[in-house]
């Protein structure tokens, strides 16, 4: 169960702070796209987290993109955000992660990974010893597989839940 426990649980990647990811011992954050920045597919930025990365920037924090989606979805959401990308990530495996710790010249240790899934974004970063902040899904998916895997996340977001993870980085 533990490698599907987040470090940090919050609503929203604006909730997520500088401060925070300092107290988290990190200066990096490797970021999913769909229901993170955008809902699923969209080209629209969710309202402030064009901002929210130029601040985090500001603070020193590096921000890559890390995406199971295509290059071609991918790519002109990054330019929208002005950062670097990886598509086709084949995430949970750990290479994506470590790729994308590589690029931003950072160590896993110095990382976060920020997604809305379980089952690739907390997975992943715990298997590729990678600290996690997991998001609420502001959308859900219409797709067979992703309704299946948020019904299988479920009970998993009840004990996050019940254990308060990352009340000693949030308060």
């Amino acid at each position: 169960m533990s490698l599907f426990l987040p470090t940090v649980s919050v609503g929203k990647a604006t909730d997520i702070t500088p401060e925070l990811i300092r107290a988290m011992d990190a200066n990096a954050i490797l970021l999913d796209v769909d229901n993170t920045l955008a809902l699923h597919g969209s080209q629209t930025p969710f309202p402030g987290t064009v901002e929210w990365a130029k601040h985090m920037r500001k603070a020193g924090i590096r921000l890559v993109l890390v995406s199971n989606n295509f290059k071609k979805r991918v790519e002109p959401f990054a330019a929208k955000y002005g950062l670097p990308f990886l598509s086709l990530s084949l995430k949970p495996f750990p290479a994506a992660y470590h790729r994308a710790v590589r690029r931003l010249g950072v160590e896993p240790g110095e990382a976060v990974v920020v997604g809305d899934q379980i089952f690739t974004d907390v997975f992943g970063a715990n298997w590729a010893g990678i600290k996690s902040i997991l998001l609420v899904p502001a959308g859900m998916e219409q797709s067979l597989s992703f309704r299946l895997r948020r019904a299988l996340e479920k009970p998993i977001r009840r004990k996050i839940k019940e254990k308060g993870c990352g009340s000693q980085f949030t308060k």
